[in-house]
């Protein structure tokens, strides 16, 4: 799933070609329940016309700010991926969303899964989106402060904490893996036992490691791509997320690989001390 890395990729590179455009009709839409909000047919009335004047992201989602205060939200989920393609390039069976634009162009929604969903949001909608997620960690309102006051009371294991986007927006299994081996905390650490010059360190591990991200266009695993179809660079700068087997690039230690909150998750044991001992590394899917 693209995490903020990729979703602020996406966005900065869709606004130049999307912004100041008019969506001229819905020429295709064979999935309808992607279609979150409004109900299908208020959605096929109240986009056509619209026209775009901005594109950002919010967490995870990709929004385009359009006229008359309404908003484009679109989640990518597993396999989704937007572009903004010439009208000779036809989509193909997964493309599932085709918005034609008033420069010829057409803008995709390609999503292989069918997990995507995409919301037309009015004001109201909007800010109630905006509630249902924490701060952005690379925003004024995410600090070394704000992070102590959030763990010091939590009882709960450290990653699946990190993990909740009312906790922080936009962090996914890759970066939160990424930031605790760089802050040197193991995944399994009830969040209360750390101390604050811990918490500190994972704050500006968290923050080095997404703009890291963002400087690299992002990590491409598998399907993301951003533009029109390029992919990331980021997963060349990886340190331990799926690099099981592969020294640690600090102490050369052997990358393992263990099961958290049901996510797959990757550690250095020598450098990520484990709060109870050793853990053995269990089999785990991504």
């Amino acid at each position: 799933m693209p995490e903020l890395p990729e979703v602020e990729t996406i966005a900065t590179s869709l606004g130049p070609q999307l912004v100041g455009r008019r969506i001229k009709a819905i020429e295709k839409l064979d999935w309808e329940k992607m279609v979150e909000a409004p109900d299908l047919a208020s959605f096929q009335q109240l986009l056509p016309g619209r026209t775009v004047l901005a594109v950002y992201r919010r967490a995870k989602w990709l929004l385009c700010t359009l006229d008359e205060a309404w908003t484009l939200a679109l989640h990518l989920r597993m396999t989704g991926s937007v572009s903004v393609n010439d009208a000779t390039f036809l989509p193909d069976k997964h493309t599932h969303l085709v918005l034609s634009l008033d420069n010829g162009q057409n803008f995709f929604f390609r999503d292989i899964r069918k997990f995507g969903k995409v919301k037309l949001l009015d004001e109201i909608g909007l800010t109630k989106l905006n509630a249902s997620f924490g701060p952005e960690p690379l925003g004024p309102t995410f600090n070394p402060a704000y992070l102590v006051t959030q763990l010091v009371r939590r009882r709960g294991t450290l990653k699946p904490l990190l993990l909740n986007q009312k906790l922080v927006a936009g962090l996914g299994n890759i970066y939160v893996d990424e930031a605790l081996w760089l802050a040197e905390i193991h995944p399994l650490r009830l969040a209360n036992s750390l101390v604050e010059a811990e918490i500190t360190q994972l704050y500006t591990a968290i923050c080095a490691v997404l703009r890291q991200a963002i400087a690299q266009k992002g990590t491409t695993l598998r399907d993301y791509r951003y533009g029109n179809g390029q992919m990331g660079e980021n997963q060349k700068q990886l340190a331990v997320y799926q690099q099981t087997g592969k020294p640690c690039s600090r102490c050369e230690t052997l990358i393992e690989r263990l099961v958290v909150a049901q996510r797959a998750t990757h550690l250095c044991p020598t450098c990520q001390k484990a709060p109870n001992g050793k853990i053995s590394p269990l089999p785990a899917t991504l």
